[in-house]
């Protein structure tokens, strides 16, 4: 089968698979496309994310988990951090911004709130303006053309949002920091402080001994449905590809395998794709305690974990 219509293809993704070429695995040809800024690229996979995000299983094991304790630590960095009378709140990887409004709600007794969304799409970023305006009592919502943005820019957004006698604090929450290269987000995030500003890093901890467990846990069909419009954004329908995930290299990749031949035409290029062929559009890190501290302590003098009585997850409190 050929698809070769040019308003199926995202020249983005197509881009990617071209410029990244494939590996092999024996006779498997694999193409590692895993990022996460070709996740939320159109508002239907930024939606299909916000429906995960819904699911049972997803929202006790990645969204309670947090809230909960964002709920106990929040009054406990407040007291010892002693933040000004302003604060304005960097919420980077925003979401739909709901779990910004733990610590907005408990801030803002006695501090005067500014929030700033960040996030690579457009769609999550209205979301979060929309959320917070609505259901968050805070003094000024920052609307501004960096909203739409990517920790790689960060320092420049960081910069025209730091005021003399003001607190920076940048919110990083969602184990977000799984999804890249562990040393390049967190020198970026790092770069992008100066002296007095607060970095909170949520994420998930691995306590688990056996691998293929964890990654079984991501064979469904919500995730299926968020990281499936990849491919269908290549052009490929669902009964043409196979979801699966593994557990490799201290991290769980998702991908999908193709059932039949198939070859993609955009403009001069193409591929051809075989069956068995498969294309990684994930990459989710696993961290314990201790291998997490042994990265953060390159970056950050001063930093404190915060860890649930699960073990399961940690709320990091760093400070240049």
């Amino acid at each position: 089968m050929t698809v070769k219509h040019k308003d199926k293809i995202n020249d983005l993704i197509f881009k990617e698979l071209i410029k990244r070429g494939y590996s092999l695995a024996g006779n498997t040809r694999i193409w590692d496309i895993a990022d996460s800024k070709l996740w939320y690229l159109t508002p239907k996979q930024a939606q299909a994310y916000l429906d995960l995000d819904k699911t049972e299983e997803y929202k006790s094991r990645m969204i309670d988990n947090e809230i909960e304790l964002l709920k106990e630590v929040i009054p406990k960095i407040a007291d010892k951090k002693d933040f000004t009378e302003n604060i304005t709140l960097v919420d980077v990887g925003c979401g739909d911004g709901k779990k910004a409004i733990v610590p907005i709600n408990i801030l803002k007794n006695k501090h005067k709130i500014n929030y700033c969304p960040i996030d690579i799409s457009a769609y999550m970023v209205n979301k979060a303006i929309k959320n917070i305006s609505e259901t968050a009592s805070v003094d000024n919502v920052v609307k501004f053309q960096w909203n739409v943005s990517d920790f790689e820019n960060l320092e420049n957004v960081t910069e025209l949002l730091r005021k003399d006698g003001e607190d920076l604090l940048i919110l990083f929450l969602g184990s977000t920091l799984g999804n890249f290269e562990t040393h390049d987000l967190l020198y970026a995030l790092q770069n992008s402080m100066e002296f007095g500003d607060s970095l909170l890093i949520g994420a998930s901890l691995d306590n688990t001994t056996d691998g293929s467990e964890l990654a079984r846990g991501y064979i469904n069909p919500e995730v299926d449905n968020f990281l499936g419009h990849i491919l269908i954004e290549l052009g490929f329908s669902r009964d043409e590809i196979k979801f699966g995930a593994r557990y490799r290299h201290h991290r769980v990749e998702c991908f999908y395998e193709m059932k039949e031949k198939k070859t993609i035409k955009f403009q001069d290029r193409e591929i051809s794709f075989y069956k068995g062929d498969q294309i990684i559009v994930s990459h989710s890190r696993k961290y314990n305690q201790k291998e997490l501290e042994e990265s953060i302590k390159l970056y950050f003098g001063k930093y404190e974990f915060y860890t649930n009585k699960e073990k399961n997850w940690t709320l990091l409190f760093c400070q240049k």
